[in-house]
């Protein structure tokens, strides 16, 4: 009997559509006794994908192996009955979990291999506002030379080396921001649900989701990096930032539910918070005339902080690694718990 596998990640965005010899290698590592099921129709690729087009649930019904952009509700009902592994190309994974429960299908994600660019952008941003960046591109707009206000510490400037990094969450992304911040002479802390887990070496100390009011009391930049999940949901709120020092930095890189827009809001009008560095939002794309837009010590990026041409080397080696222990009765690599979400 062949077993087939569908391949559903032909993203409209050229930096997300699986490779055309990525797809021939996934098909040469099942070998012979299945069939590869190519969905041509563009699948959304953004924020945790799963629009589940019409071809996409066809493709489905029968099939073993999915391999998609977030898993979308209809797929999951069509292959009910056949549909054993389910990988999505995204790290979050919360428009999913519902549809997968007590299905018994096994899902994996992606959590790790966007950690490499992200843990760049969040190096950029934190220097973008510790070296006065965000004075010096809207001055050079305007024709101004900022060299006095620099000059007489008008412009609030700090050196990256001693800068205390706060990590909220230290998987992937979190594990990554670490690496590099101790390489800049970064005092680094981190906190995560199972802090037993530990994180890298070097890090003053690890703690759980409990400690985060410490972790922000403790963070010349914070970093948010945890899941979007029922307990993370507006966990950073008025009484986190309000822990932070005169000055800190907010970065965030997880979902924009973590973070309470108004609470950020609050303590930029406030003068407490230095800064804030954004590339997720509650509500994408970012509405017109929402506070941030124009706010001056507001940073807005586009959910872009994955964007890498390198993106499906490692994704690819994930999807090509799982496969060959699929196919042995081995454990999966990045098994996603239904219940935590993550």
């Amino acid at each position: 009997m062949t077993r087939r596998l569908v391949v559903d990640l032909r993203s409209p965005r050229p930096v997300w559509r699986i490779p055309p010899e990525l797809v021939e290698r996934i098909g040469a590592g099942v070998g012979s006794g299945w069939e590869i099921t190519e969905v041509r129709e563009f699948a959304a690729s953004d924020g945790e994908g799963g629009s589940g087009s019409a071809a996409s649930v066809a493709a489905a019904r029968g099939a073993e192996i999915y391999l998609g952009w977030g898993v979308p509700p209809g797929v999951v009902e069509a292959g009910r009955g056949t549909l054993r592994w389910a990988h999505t190309a995204t790290a979050g994974v919360g428009q999913t979990l519902d549809a997968l429960r007590g299905s018994g299908i096994v899902l994996t994600n992606s959590a790790g291999t966007h950690a490499e660019p992200m843990a760049d952008w969040v190096i950029a941003v934190v220097a973008y506002f510790a070296r006065g960046l965000d004075y010096v591109v809207p001055a050079q707009r305007e024709g101004r030379w900022l060299k006095e206000a620099f000059g007489n510490l008008e412009i609030p400037v700090r050196e990256l080396a001693g800068l205390r990094v706060g990590l909220y969450g230290l998987g992937g992304i979190g594990s990554a921001v670490a690496r590099r911040a101790l390489a800049l002479g970064m005092s680094v802390a981190g906190i995560r649900r199972h802090p037993g887990r530990g994180g890298p070496d070097g890090l003053r100390w690890i703690g759980g989701f409990d400690a985060l009011e410490r972790l922000a009391a403790e963070s010349d930049a914070l970093v948010i990096a945890a899941p979007r999940t029922t307990d993370t949901e507006r966990s950073v709120g008025r009484r986190v930032l309000e822990r932070l020092p005169v000055g800190a930095i907010v970065v965030n890189v997880s979902r924009g539910a973590v973070l309470d827009d108004e609470a950020l809001l609050a303590g930029l009008a406030g003068g407490a918070i230095r800064g804030a560095a954004l590339d997720v939002f509650t509500t994408e794309p970012l509405p017109t005339g929402h506070p941030f837009w124009g706010h001056p010590r507001v940073l807005v990026s586009p959910h872009v902080s994955a964007v890498t041409t390198q993106f499906w080397d490692r994704e690819g080696a994930l999807i090509l690694d799982n496969l060959g222990r699929y196919l042995e009765g081995k454990p999966l690599r990045n098994v996603v718990n239904l219940e935590t979400g993550y």
